[in-house]
């Protein structure tokens, strides 16, 4: 056995101790320097919409640099237009957004990141104060929707307002196809230069609204109307999905439409911040005053969505225009006592959150119909369940299970 001198091993100790403190000095002195680089970058990046726009510019810059040449300069030129107010651009803006087909829904996306960033930096300008007032509008065919947006519509452009208002079509579940009347019907506020009118076919979206209707409200916000007008179809439990996107819904209802309260449903009342009946005029106009003490009765019975606005109910007539300018009283009222409480920014905020859901749950729903795994079992479970072979709640189990197996 090898034997080594006792001053050797004392050298090559004292070698390695010397350098074990030599680069444990170092390792200190690295993890100082990148700790305090760390927490440095923390502090300089620490407000939390610095963090959020920097992660939006670099999504945004990256989604761009995807695009083609072509398609950048498309896009380019929709969002110029579309900012300096140009009617033509807003129309082709909502067009991208509604297409169904996957690359223009790519390049739609980027428009609206765009869009937001310009959006959120004029709202800064503004205080934090929103840009527009969106209102919804909802009742029973027949209610006289169209005729009063068209008076209204007229009234406030006089007044200096820039008025969008987005009318939702019910598409035929046979054809798929929709008659898009409401610009037809609204003949003078269509060729108004301070008004844009967009009819938009719901394609059998549940809820009375197209699945971008809220992306239609941002871009005519972003184009410069300041009144925005959302016209839906019908009145039920399932036709108030556009209290979720706007901030003032309108319930509409026409006299003499039935037995009184039965002819709505309670959900869409509850709803509303404003009741309207309509065509309060001539020989309906003494069933129009019963039906609004009928409602103003029954509003005291329902629960309140507000904790500072009380809904109220107003009779109008869109033939002789009595009770609009009051009406429209009302609803400023009602825009500056939500806007002092800070209610209205929550309300926008929460919708937010609702218009995420609807988009996850929407694409979810479109991914799993395209899954390979589904496609390839779903004729043949529809079959079974048309015959009765296999109940409907089977069968859903069954491609459930082959989507998440092969995912």
């Amino acid at each position: 056995m090898q034997t080594f001198p006792i001053f050797q091993l004392r050298n090559v100790a004292w070698t390695l101790s010397t350098n074990f403190h030599r680069n444990s000095a170092l390792l200190q002195t690295s993890i100082h320097k990148h700790r305090n680089d760390y927490f440095t970058s923390r502090k300089m990046d620490s407000r939390p919409s610095n963090r959020r726009n920097l992660c939006i510019a670099a999504l945004t810059q990256h989604e761009t640099q995807t695009l083609a040449k072509k398609e950048e300069r498309l896009l380019n030129r929709i969002y110029e237009g579309l900012v300096e107010g140009h009617r033509a651009c807003l129309a082709e803006a909502i067009t991208l957004i509604e297409s169904t087909h996957m690359r223009k829904r790519q390049i739609a996306q980027v428009l609206l990141q765009k869009v937001l960033s310009h959006h959120r930096e004029k709202e800064h300008l503004n205080n934090g104060k929103p840009l527009a007032f969106r209102i919804g509008l909802s009742g029973p065919p027949g209610a006289g929707k169209s005729t009063f947006i068209e008076y209204i519509g007229k009234m406030l452009t006089e007044q200096g307002h820039k008025v969008a208002v987005l009318a939702v079509d019910p598409s035929s579940s046979t054809t798929g196809g929709s008659l898009l009347g409401d610009k037809t019907r609204m003949q003078e506020l269509s060729r108004d230069m301070n008004a844009y009118i967009r009819p938009s076919p719901t394609r059998g979206t549940l809820g009375g609204v197209t699945r971008t209707t809220n992306e239609a409200i941002l871009l005519c916000e972003s184009g410069g109307y300041n009144i925005v007008l959302v016209e839906t179809v019908g009145v039920g439990q399932s036709e108030f999905a556009v209290a979720d996107m706007v901030d003032m819904f309108v319930l509409m209802l026409p006299p003499a439409g039935g037995d009184e309260l039965q002819g709505i449903k309670r959900g869409i009342v509850e709803m509303a911040d404003l009741v309207v009946i309509t065509k309060a005029d001539g020989d309906l106009l003494i069933p129009a005053r019963k039906i609004q003490a009928e409602y103003v009765s029954a509003l005291k019975l329902l629960r309140k969505r507000s904790k500072i606005w009380k809904p109220q109910v107003v009779r109008i007539s869109a033939k002789t225009g009595e009770g609009i300018p009051e009406l429209w009283k009302k609803i400023t009222d009602f825009q500056s006592t939500m806007l002092e409480s800070a209610e209205l920014l929550s309300k926008r905020r929460a919708q937010q959150k609702v218009w995420m859901w609807n988009v996850i749950q929407e694409n979810v729903l479109l991914h799993f119909r395209n899954h390979p795994a589904v496609k390839d079992k779903l004729p043949l479970l529809e079959g079974q369940v048309l015959t009765g072979v296999l109940s409907p709640s089977l069968a859903a189990d069954i491609l459930l299970k082959a989507f998440f197996e092969s995912s």
